[in-house]
């Protein structure tokens, strides 16, 4: 037994690594919280473009995706980050068209159809005019808190799901359900984060997502599993969907709560704040006067 485990072990750690150089990897894109932007490519007298190369640039990272129009004009471009994108679409016997304003937020289904001119390649046609933010591809109910109202806006106690209720059919029932943190499991039981009403929704029928994974606790309560949400400047932006959302979010009869963290840029970038709360800073109240 001795001799054989002596001849396994190298044997394993060459057919491991053999493994992880021979296979291709595959990336890994997080459901739910990329966005997709999709349309259909014609020419001025609004026939369909077939084989259009459209190159889709993040303005922050510089990373590109790269998709190809198919026979009926259609391109759709999955799981990208949220953020600002350029759009390139290129074609020989047309104009290059670059959209160089779009933006995408988390969980979007972003609709941007093209118009190509004939002419050269190396003519280029810059549309400026704000692609619409109206998403016309899902019939999902849902609005975006972005990074600035996450910053601008006063939090009481820097719990960015509290933002929540800036979205039309989210009540916030902290004072009427929440028991206090002495209550111990009692409390547990409904989850030590906001508690949100969506759509006339209970708030343990709500689901809690941060990049892709549910952070609802065992009873799905609010918050996490540890108490707990990232603080407001570790979240860059994140969408209340009170209605109509598709299967692939899951475990929910109310709402989706979905954020994404704050992701590296290009650019050098960090936080600095100071939170205090002293009694001493508190106005007197009416008894006091």
């Amino acid at each position: 037994m001795k001799g054989f485990s002596e001849v396994f072990r190298p044997c394993l750690a060459v057919w491991f690594v053999l493994a992880s150089t021979l296979f291709p990897g595959v990336a890994a894109n997080a459901q739910v919280t990329g966005a997709t932007l999709s349309g259909t490519v014609t020419d001025t007298s609004g026939a369909v473009i077939p084989g259009v190369t459209i190159s889709i640039k993040n303005r922050a990272t510089g990373v590109g995706r790269t998709v190809m129009a198919d026979e009926a004009g259609l391109y759709s471009a999955p799981n990208l980050q949220a953020g600002g994108y350029d759009v390139t679409a290129t074609q020989p016997g047309f104009s290059t068209v670059v959209q160089s304003n779009i933006t995408l937020t988390v969980g979007a289904q972003q609709q941007l159809n093209i118009t190509m001119k004939v002419g050269e390649t190396a003519q280029v046609v810059e549309v400026t005019e704000a692609a619409p933010l109206v998403q016309l591809s899902t019939s999902t109910i849902s609005a975006a808190i972005d990074s600035k109202q996450i910053l601008d806006i006063p939090l009481n106690g820097r719990d960015w799901a509290s933002l929540a209720t800036l979205s039309p059919g989210v009540t916030g029932l902290n004072q009427e359900v929440q028991l206090p943190f002495e209550s111990g499991a009692l409390r547990g039981n409904r989850g030590f984060g906001a508690q949100l009403s969506i759509s006339g929704g209970r708030p343990t029928q709500n689901n809690y997502r941060l990049d892709g994974l549910s952070i609802s606790d065992y009873t799905n309560g609010s918050g996490s599993v540890a108490g707990v949400t990232l603080g407001v400047d570790a979240i860059q932006e994140f969408s209340v969907i009170t209605g109509n959302y598709s299967a692939e979010y899951g475990r929910t009869s109310g709402g989706v709560i979905n954020a994404i963290s704050k992701s590296g840029t290009n650019a050098f970038h960090g936080d600095v704040y100071e939170f205090l709360r002293n009694d001493k800073l508190d106005a007197n109240d009416f008894f006091s006067n």
